[in-house]
């Protein structure tokens, strides 16, 4: 067996043994009827009672107050595609492994059944007064950024869509640190961006509020221009703020000179003869799984000088686990409503900042370095300060 491959049936006996990764765990134990009626009734119902007259109580009473929903449809998982609401299980419900093992958060998978944007965020809003905070997951685009924009409106506990969000955060604090073993400032940086979905989209906004205005958008129809009738509105109104380079129309032209490739697309697209077409120290984060849009190898060979992938095979693995699981934990200590733009900029900030001495082998922190959870909850609980 290769390195960093896995036995397919060590998986399925691992989920299969107990049912999945989860399991509730009890705060209290009921011994006795004093017990029993402390914590059921006739207990309870005073509570309701107190809850009735305010509603706030819920959250610090009940575990409504501590409790993340992580929630997808199923459309858009990893890089299989539209596998159904009950294929994407595994999905959320590592998602909430990983917040309570990380950062003892409390999260819960849930799928819905694949419905309209209204049908779903209707019903994800019905649920509201149950969770602390929503986590979307592997829904397509631009249905994802639809749901998000109108749970946003309509319920009072933070929205998160870690395919966004996560993504883009991840991607900054790579870049961040990349732009400085290259010598160059983040404005001045060119930086293509392949696959412009959900992760792609988010991560160019978030980079042009930073101020990396030189932002060429490619995706499968090749370079996004105003003219083209088939971009999403999300799309449009990011392409109209960019200059637009009417010369070039594929990724192979528009790849030349290009200081940074953002690959957040499908295996196997850049070649070796593109990534030599790029600047001298070109940086390419080839971050599609589980085939990255380049081997590593064939990169550096082809002269790229930084270089990082989703995968935990390679160096500088660019992981959304670096995001989630302390920035939730923030939210929830702080009580705060949006994962807006701003908070993402200091949450990537915090995580570049964990890489005191920046090098082409490590420029992002490994999601098991200690202290990367802390570093993002502070960072989320500075910001609301």
């Amino acid at each position: 067996m290769k390195k960093g491959e896995i036995d397919l049936n060590d998986v399925f006996e691992i989920h299969k043994k107990n049912i999945g990764v989860l399991s509730l765990k009890t705060t209290e134990e009921v011994h006795d009827n004093q017990d029993l009626a402390k914590m059921y009734t006739p207990g309870v119902a005073e509570l309701s009672l107190m809850i009735e007259k305010d509603h706030d109580l819920a959250r610090e009473l009940t575990i409504s107050g501590k409790l993340v929903a992580v929630v997808t449809d199923g459309t858009a998982v990893l890089g299989l595609g539209n596998v159904g609401d009950q294929a994407g299980l595994p999905i959320v419900e590592g998602k909430s492994l990983l917040y309570k093992t990380l950062a003892d958060v409390d999260a819960i998978p849930l799928a819905i059944k694949q419905k309209s944007v209204d049908e779903i965020v209707d019903t994800i809003a019905n649920l509201e007064h149950s969770f602390a905070g929503i986590h979307l997951e592997d829904i397509s685009a631009p249905q994802c950024f639809e749901i998000e924009e109108k749970l946003q409106e309509r319920v009072s506990i933070p929205v998160y869509h870690d395919d966004q969000e996560g993504t883009a955060i991840v991607v900054l604090a790579g870049l961040i640190n990349a732009a400085k073993l290259a010598n160059k400032p983040m404005s001045e940086l060119k930086v293509l961006i392949n696959g412009v979905g959900a992760s792609g989209l988010a991560t160019a906004e978030l980079l042009f509020k930073v101020g990396v205005t030189h932002l060429t958008l490619v995706d499968k129809q090749g370079v996004l221009k105003v003219t083209d009738k088939t971009l999403n509105k999300y799309q449009r109104q990011l392409v109209e703020k960019l200059a637009e380079n009417k010369n070039v129309t594929t990724l192979s032209e528009a790849i030349v000179g290009q200081d940074a490739f953002i690959g957040l697309s499908d295996g196997n697209v850049l070649t070796e003869k593109m990534v030599e077409s790029m600047s001298s120290s070109a940086i390419v984060f080839a971050l599609a799984n589980p085939v990255p849009e380049i081997d590593p190898e064939l990169a550096k060979k082809a002269g790229a000088k930084l270089i990082a992938t989703g995968s935990s095979k390679y160096p500088n693995q660019v992981n959304n686990i670096l995001a989630f699981p302390g920035l939730f934990k923030g939210l929830l200590l702080s009580k705060a409503k949006k994962v807006d733009l701003e908070l993402q900029i200091e949450v990537a900030n915090s995580l570049a900042d964990l890489v005191t001495e920046p090098s082409t082998e490590k420029f992002i922190p490994n999601v098991f370095d200690s202290g990367v959870v802390e570093a993002v909850t502070q960072a989320v609980l500075n910001y609301k300060k």
